[in-house]
C-alpha cells in the first residue's frame, strides 16, 4: 500500500515522502498514530502543493539574504571604546555589541549568533566580519574599533 509520510519513520522515510509498505503495517501502525496517510489523489495533488509552497518560500527567503547581503556589505560600522596603550580596549567588542550598533546605526537587524566572530575582538583597528545570513550565504561586514 503506497502511503504519504507525515512524520519521520525510522526504517520507512523522512516527512513527506511517498513510501510503500504492507497493509497491515499501514492500516494497524502508521496511519493510526497520524505517521501517515493513504496516498490516494488527492492527497497526492496537496502533498505537490505543499512541496511547490514551501520550495516557493525559500526562494523568497533566499532572494531577501542576498539583497541584505549586498546592503550589509556597503557599510562601514564604527564603534568607539576605550582604549589603553598600543591600541588595546579595555574588555573586549563581542557579537552583541556588533549588533547592537547595527541596529542603531543603520536599523539592520541580526541575530547576535549569526555574527561570526572567532574570538572577541581586543584591538583598535579594522576587521572584516562574517555574518551568516542563509545557507551558503555569509556577508563581510567592515567593522571600525576607534579608541575614545
Amino acid at each position: 500500500m503506497k502511503v504519504i509520510l507525515l512524520k519521520d519513520v525510522k526504517g520507512s522515510g523522512k516527512a513527506g515522502d511517498v513510501v510503500n509498505v504492507s497493509d497491515g503495517y499501514s492500516r494497524n501502525m502508521l496511519i493510526p498514530k497520524g505517521l501517515a496517510m493513504e496516498a490516494t489523489d488527492k492527497n497526492l495533488k496537496q502533498l505537490n502543493r505543499q512541496k511547490a509552497n514551501e520550495a516557493q518560500k525559500k526562494a523568497e527567503e533566499k532572494a531577501a539574504a542576498l539583497e541584505l547581503k549586498e546592503s550589509l556589505e556597503k557599510l562601514n560600522i564604527e564603534i568607539k571604546t576605550k582604549a589603553g596603550e598600543g591600541g588595546k580596549v579595555f574588555g573586549s567588542i563581542t557579537s552583541k555589541d556588533i549588533a547592537e550598533v547595527l541596529e542603531k546605526t543603520h536599523k539592520v537587524s541580526v541575530d547576535k549568533k549569526k555574527i561570526q566572530l572567532d574570538s572577541p575582538i581586543k584591538q583598535v583597528g579594522t576587521f572584516q566580519v562574517g555574518i551568516k545570513l542563509y545557507t551558503e550565504i555569509t556577508a563581510q561586514l567592515k567593522v571600525v574599533i576607534v579608541a575614545e
